[in-house]
C-alpha cells in the first residue's frame, strides 16, 4: 500500500509526461540545422526553403519560406510540433496554426551570438534532449573561441545580396553584420538598419576594402566575373585588390552552429 502512495505522489509532483514529438516541421535554416546537430533529424517530416544544410535537409518536403508561412502547407504534413524562428511569419499565419491545434514553439533568432546559444537550448528542450543541447552549445562556444583566437586583419567590409533586383547591403542589426564583427571586421554599412539597396555611387563612397557576396547572389548575377564587373562593385578598393569573396548563404546571413567556420573563412579572406 505504501509503495502505491509513493508512486501516486511522484506522479503528482512530476506532472503529466508528454510524449516526444515525432512529426516535426522546422521554419528557419538554423533551426533545422540545430535539430540535425542534436541528432534528431530523423524526427523531421518537412522544413522550409531556407533550410539548406545539411544535405539531408534539402531532401525533405518544403512548406514554403519561413517568413511567409503557408498554413495549408504546414497542416498537410500533420506535424505534432512546429519549431519556428521568432522571425517566422506572418503573425496571422502562426496564430491560425495555433488556433487549429498545431503545437508551435517559437525560438530565439536575434542577430547575436547569445541568441544562438539560447536557440540551441530552446530547441533541445522542445525535443526533450536538454543534455545534448548543453553539449552542442559548449562545442559551438569552444569553436567560436578558437576561431576568434586566430589573428585578425582589420578591414572595412560590406555584405551584398543580389536576389532578383538591385544589390542590397547588410546594415546594422543583421546577422551578417554580427558575423563580420565576430571576425574582427568593420561593417561599412553599420549605420543603416537592415538590408537596403546600394547604388554604384553609394558603394564607391563607402570604399570597402572587402566585399562578401552570397553564393546564391553570385549565381543570380551570372557568375563572379559578371558580379565584379557590376559598376557598383568594380569601382571599389575591394574589387581592385581582388577581395570580393563568395560565401555560403547560411554562413554569412545567419548565426548558426557553424558560426566558427564563418569566422575562420572571413579571417582567411581578409588576410
Amino acid at each position: 500500500m505504501m509503495w502505491r502512495c509513493l508512486l501516486a505522489l511522484c506522479i503528482l509532483v512530476s506532472g503529466p509526461v508528454h510524449a516526444a514529438a515525432e512529426r516535426i516541421v522546422t521554419l528557419g535554416g538554423s533551426v533545422t540545422e540545430i535539430v540535425y546537430d542534436l541528432g534528431q533529424g530523423q524526427r523531421l517530416v518537412a522544413d522550409d526553403e531556407s533550410s539548406m544544410y545539411p544535405e539531408a535537409a534539402r531532401q525533405l518536403p518544403r512548406v514554403g519560406y519561413y517568413r511567409s508561412v503557408p498554413v495549408e502547407g504546414v497542416l498537410a504534413m500533420r506535424p505534432d510540433l512546429v519549431l519556428a524562428s521568432e522571425n517566422a511569419g506572418p503573425p496571422q499565419a502562426l496564430e491560425r496554426l495555433k488556433a487549429l491545434g498545431v503545437a508551435l514553439t517559437p525560438v530565439s533568432d536575434k542577430p547575436t551570438i547569445d541568441s544562438l546559444y539560447a536557440r540551441i537550448q530552446e530547441i533541445a528542450a522542445a525535443l526533450q534532449v536538454p543534455e545534448r543541447g548543453r553539449e552542442l552549445a559548449e562545442r559551438v562556444r569552444a569553436d567560436v573561441a578558437a576561431a576568434q583566437a586566430q589573428p585578425s586583419t582589420p578591414r572595412r567590409a560590406v555584405v551584398l545580396v543580389n536576389r532578383t533586383g538591385p544589390l542590397l547591403g547588410a546594415g546594422g542589426n543583421t546577422a551578417a553584420g554580427a558575423v563580420l564583427g565576430l571576425a574582427g571586421l568593420t561593417n561599412a554599412l553599420a549605420q543603416q538598419a537592415g538590408y537596403k539597396p546600394v547604388s554604384a555611387e553609394g558603394l564607391a563612397m563607402l570604399a570597402p576594402d572587402m566585399i562578401i557576396v552570397t553564393e546564391a547572389s553570385v549565381k543570380a548575377a551570372g557568375g563572379m566575373d559578371k558580379l565584379v564587373g557590376n559598376p557598383a562593385v568594380a569601382a571599389t578598393p575591394a574589387a581592385r585588390a581582388g577581395r570580393v569573396v563568395a560565401m555560403n548563404d547560411l554562413l554569412i546571413l545567419g548565426i548558426g552552429p557553424r558560426v566558427g567556420e564563418a569566422i575562420r573563412s572571413l579571417k582567411a579572406a581578409a588576410r
